[in-house]
């Protein structure tokens, strides 16, 4: 059997009190009670509102060979497939490679513009990533979120990198990264502040 090659990287952003979204997630306030209209705009403001001091991150987001995420994060669609929805991104996302959505819901591979696939993952957290290596062909896997499905990763041993990206501002209650991930050593590879966000980069350790 050969080892896989590339890394297993996650890459989120966070409050500074390390929540990745405010309580009570709606489809209309995706982000809950996040200080502000529930879009996460004050979390992601560095993305949005000074791309330029933060290009090299941004740029990087999406540089995997294939991504990882959970249906929570897919959109805000509960129980069975009641209903067509294809993502918070549109026709055409911004991941231009396969992306593996868990769920305990079976859905048809659903293909989409720019080369984004997305593949609905009903065997749990291992078989995703199984999936994801084989179609990376030996480049990372991201773990993109949310916090709730990186935890488990964490959890279970299986993430390699840590990118945290961590916003000044506080939400008090929410998602939390790292909500019942037992005690990890982190290697500190990078870590780079700019006027709206502090980028840290770990290496996780066994």
């Amino acid at each position: 059997m050969t080892t896989p090659t590339g890394r297993v990287v996650c890459d989120i952003t966070i409050s500074a009190d390390g929540f990745s979204a405010g309580l009570d997630q709606t489809e209309e306030r995706p982000f809950g009670d996040d200080g502000g209209d529930g879009s996460g705009a004050g979390l992601h403001a560095w993305m949005f509102d000074t791309p330029d001091e933060n290009r090299a991150e941004i740029d990087r987001l999406n540089t995997a060979g294939a991504f990882i995420m959970g249906r929570n994060m897919f959109g805000p669609v509960r129980g069975a497939w009641d209903r067509r929805w294809n993502g918070w991104w549109g026709g055409d996302p911004p991941f231009h490679a396969p992306v593996f959505v868990l769920t305990h819901h079976a859905r048809e591979p659903q293909p989409m513009d720019g080369g984004t696939t997305y593949h609905f993952v009903t065997d749990g957290i291992v078989a995703a990533l199984n999936r994801a290596r084989t179609a990376a062909g030996g480049s990372d896997v991201t773990v993109l979120g949310g916090a709730t499905t990186i935890n488990q990763y964490l959890a279970a041993g299986l993430i390699d990198e840590l990118r945290l990206h961590i916003a000044p501002l506080t939400l008090g209650a929410g998602t939390r990264l790292f909500e019942g991930v037992p005690p990890l050593k982190l290697e500190q590879l990078a870590a780079r502040a700019a006027s709206r966000v502090t980028h840290v980069t770990y290496r996780v350790s066994t």
